[in-house]
């Protein structure tokens, strides 16, 4: 009780930060706007969308979107796991040193990132720490994808040297000497932790970690009020959306070829690609990406081919039987969702790319029909103009909100 005292007085004490945070991106809108002069605003063509091009932006909702429970995780969805896991999540002796909280990267007032190029735990880590909002139902996590299961991307971190930098041991013998932890797992699994069990302690600590993460679901936003006006047969016309977020809007999902990448309600197919926004290591040394993440997957023991899969139909293991034959490609890394992204700065795998401006100017030296492909043949960029990368800008700052839910709770002494 006294720990969540001290997650809402910090929360409280955050409250300023957050609103400078706030006027400072508000501030960095109004500049965007200074790329685009009066005159050419003037003989900008107001957007008008054909008909395969509302099927497209319907296909991006409806928000939230409807995720089951994971079959894989047994207390996923049950409320008692969630408060044991929101518990587990801020508590700073999960770490072998007992100075670091998952909350410490994942900050709430932040959209569950820290903001920094790269995350720092007991040493600074090789990537940019991603955020935890819309993480239910996804299929693979991390940058490299090295897991395939929520719970088991939890456990990684704990055992992390350059981040919680636990073992197995240390997190069972916390739950179980520590009388409020020890009676929370017991209402969570019906039995008290393990005496002998370390590990399975460990997973179902993971277990309630992940459900608690995936209640961070992020709010509605100007795209998706657009988007249900659209799917309900309004005229785009008649929309309160703004002609700019219309036209980036229609660059997104036609001229820009976005949506092969960023594609659902979640703005992201949660596959892997290389586009050359993030290369490098701290160090320059390359970064292998999905191929080094397929053959962590393998590795691991808490993989959904292991015994710690609480889905005994062995559907939820096909994709990774799948994948665990397969070599990855170097350089690839997980497509992020784009929702609230005017929270998540800085960008890319490696957090070189500072802002939204500096996303689009990159991918506007692309060729988005050629970026996958492997048959050798030429590329064309884009080459977007000016005015086009601002409406890009526009549009992908209209799939932001700055609604946060979230909010600490005590949820009392366990008895």
């Amino acid at each position: 009780m006294a720990q969540n005292r001290r997650m809402i007085s910090g929360t409280k004490r955050s409250t300023l930060s957050t609103r400078i945070a706030i006027a400072a991106v508000g501030a960095a809108c109004v500049a965007l706007f200074a790329w685009v002069s009066s005159a050419e605003e003037s003989v900008a063509a107001k957007p008008a969308f054909t008909d395969n091009e509302i099927k497209i932006i319907v296909s991006h909702g409806p928000w939230p979107a409807p995720v089951p429970h994971d079959p894989t995780n047994r207390v996923s969805g049950k409320l008692q796991a969630i408060e044991f896991g929101t518990r587990l999540f801020f508590d700073q002796r999960l770490s072998g040193s007992g100075t670091i909280a998952c909350a410490s990267c994942h900050v709430p007032e932040r959209n569950w990132t820290d903001n920094r190029r790269r995350g720092i735990g007991m040493a600074e880590v090789d990537r940019n720490t991603p955020t935890l909002m819309n993480l239910r139902g996804q299929r693979w996590y991390g940058w490299d994808g090295a897991a395939d299961s929520l719970w088991s991307q939890s456990l990684r971190p704990i055992l992390d040297a350059r981040e919680l930098a636990a073992t197995p041991r240390h997190v069972a013998e916390l739950v179980r000497d520590d009388e409020q932890l020890s009676c929370r797992y017991r209402r969570v699994f019906g039995v008290p932790p393990s005496a002998t069990d370390d590990e399975a302690v460990f997973v179902d600590v993971g277990k309630s970690l992940a459900a608690f993460q995936e209640t961070l679901m992020g709010g509605r936003t100007p795209f998706d009020e657009f988007r249900d006006a659209v799917a309900r047969g309004q005229s785009p016309s008649s929309s309160n959306y703004s002609e700019p977020a219309q036209r980036g809007l229609q660059i997104f999902i036609g001229k820009g070829g976005c949506t092969s990448c960023h594609s659902g309600p979640n703005f992201t197919s949660g596959e892997f690609f290389n586009t050359g926004l993030s290369r490098f290591e701290p160090l320059g040394k390359p970064d292998p990406g999905r191929y080094a993440g397929i053959l962590q997957l393998r590795e691991s023991r808490f993989n959904l081919l292991g015994p710690y899969n609480d889905d005994t139909t062995g559907v939820s293991a096909m994709r990774t039987r799948q994948v665990a034959v397969e070599r990855g490609t170097v350089g690839e890394f997980k497509v992020p969702s784009l929702r609230n992204l005017l929270l998540t700065s800085p960008y890319g795998r490696d957090g070189r790319v500072e802002t939204l401006a500096e996303v689009v100017r990159h991918y506007s030296g692309l060729d988005p029909v050629r970026l996958h492909a492997k048959d050798g043949r030429p590329a064309r960029p884009l080459n977007l103009t000016a005015r086009e990368q601002t409406d890009l800008v526009v549009f992908l700052e209209s799939l932001s909100t700055f609604a946060n839910p979230w909010r600490p709770d005590d949820d009392g002494r366990c008895q």
